[in-house]
């Protein structure tokens, strides 16, 4: 039997079938749903190259940047171009007006909030923010420029909700780069953590949601997750295998009062397989996908060896002969069931599925401006010709892919591509940090009794509308 033959690969060649019909008139919806996006441009010139370079990113054009989407309309290249990378209007404005139709579309109170940074390769030092770092998209660290994204995951679909340049300590704090890049005064350097509580806080109030997640660049970071609580969010989130952590229903060793300290990927292997649940997180061409997850209380240190609160740790495997394992908190309460805070970190998975969505089909990287706006600008715009196509596949039927969950891991998470680096929850302890400074390495890593750095986060298209 050949690949294409394989009952999951026929089905996902169903999905992707679109008659003639169905995007028949797509030019007019387009019109329609740019709408209630125009008044967010102050002039007329700007609404009218809006909606040429929404065409464009809906285009077939390999390469869309300004001056090839200039070029398909028929337009002058300058105009385009100032209009993307530093035109006069606030991109801040769209995207509160993209959050309001995705609330109306999409909310669920039940809603998991996903974060994610995402790399953007680069040459040269000019563009804001550039650096040597980890880059997800190509699994090592290279010279790129980081965003920190914000996603709306439901069952009925998913949507991008918001995106923000990180910046480095080098680069925020230097002057000379800041001014010709057009840094605004008041952006100062944030661990990528941070950033992510602002996009919380800025998006998330206008839209009902149940749940925080996020890769381990964000779980390891204590205090991220004490600031969570503190807005009474409930969170799960991936930490590395490393964690240093106690089950508070172990026995403690003889003349000791608390139970030991040890790895959380160690205390894993040690659990009897009766402690291990099957949990069907999803339907799958052959059946239900089922993994195994296990449950604790346990505490954790930060840094400075501080003993925190009490949290949910679960502890999630695929079944596979090759099994993946994942690691999270929560404070998620007693009464939450096991199989929801399964399903909770699954939904990292779709925003992988924005950002892949993004960069190969309405090009989310796709932008030359070196300045801070160059980059939001730009963005914005990718965003929401990205949230049209998402609009378009709900009006068709389809659902978003990934919102159950990636098939090869359960529906918990999308496995690695051979040669890629494993997903961040399930990193070796000895790898190097992707930043030293993107996320505080709050929670004590242990190896061999000692601290360790973290290791680094792993990581349709409308043809010529008619």
């Amino acid at each position: 039997m050949s690949l294409l033959d394989h009952p999951e690969a026929q089905a996902l060649l169903a999905d992707a079938e679109v008659s003639a019909a169905d995007v028949r008139g797509c030019r007019d919806r387009l019109t329609r749903f740019l709408g209630r996006y125009l008044p967010r441009f102050y002039r007329d010139e700007q609404r009218e190259l809006a909606g040429v370079v929404l065409q464009g990113k809906l285009s077939n054009l390999q390469r869309k940047t300004a001056e090839p989407i200039a070029y398909l309309a028929g337009r002058q290249r300058k105009p385009v171009q100032h209009f993307v990378g530093a035109g006069g209007w606030d991109d801040e404005a769209v995207m509160a007006e993209l959050r309001r139709h995705v609330a109306e579309e999409l909310a669920d109170p039940d809603a998991v909030l996903v974060l994610d940074p995402s790399g953007f390769p680069k040459k040269g030092t000019a563009s804001c923010g550039v650096t040597r770092q980890w880059c997800g998209r190509l699994g090592k660290v290279e010279n790129c420029q980081v965003g920190v994204f914000l996603a709306y995951a439901t069952d009925k679909g998913y949507a991008p909700l918001d995106r923000q340049l990180y910046l480095p300590q080098e680069w925020a704090e230097d002057p000379e780069r800041r001014e010709a890049t057009y840094v605004p005064a008041g952006v100062t350097f944030q661990e990528s953590w941070r950033i992510g509580l602002e996009l919380l806080d800025r998006s998330g109030a206008g839209l009902p949601f149940g749940w925080v997640a996020g890769d381990d660049e964000f779980g390891r970071a204590s205090t991220f997750r004490a600031a969570l609580r503190l807005r009474e969010l409930h969170y799960v989130l991936d930490v590395p295998c490393n964690t240093s952590m106690r089950d508070l229903s172990e026995a403690p060793a003889p003349g000791r009062r608390r139970p030991p300290w040890r790895r959380v990927d160690e205390w894993a292997k040690a659990q009897p397989a009766s402690r291990w649940r099957r949990i069907a997180v999803g339907d799958g061409a052959k059946g239900p996908k089922v993994v195994r997850a296990l449950e604790a209380w346990v505490q954790t240190r930060d840094e400075d060896g501080c003993v925190g609160r009490r949290e949910r740790l679960v502890v999630i495997r695929t079944v596979a002969s090759a099994p993946q394992v994942w690691y999270t908190l929560s404070n998620a309460p007693r009464g939450v069931p096991l199989r929801r805070l399964v399903r909770v970190p699954g939904r990292r998975h779709d925003v992988e599925e924005v950002l892949q969505a993004g960069k190969g089909e309405v090009g989310l990287g796709h932008y030359e401006v070196r300045s801070w706006v160059g980059w939001h600008h730009p963005m914005t715009l990718s965003l929401l010709a990205l949230w049209f196509l998402i609009v378009e596949k709900r009006r068709l039927g389809g659902g978003n892919p990934g919102v159950n969950g990636a098939a090869d891991a359960g529906g918990v998470c999308a496995a690695a591509p051979a040669g890629a680096a494993a997903p961040g929850a399930n990193r070796g302890g000895g790898q190097p940090s992707p930043s030293p400074e993107r996320g505080i390495a709050d929670l004590p890593l242990v190896r061999g009794g000692g601290k360790v750095s973290a290791p680094p986060r792993a990581t349709g298209r409308i043809k010529g509308l008619q």
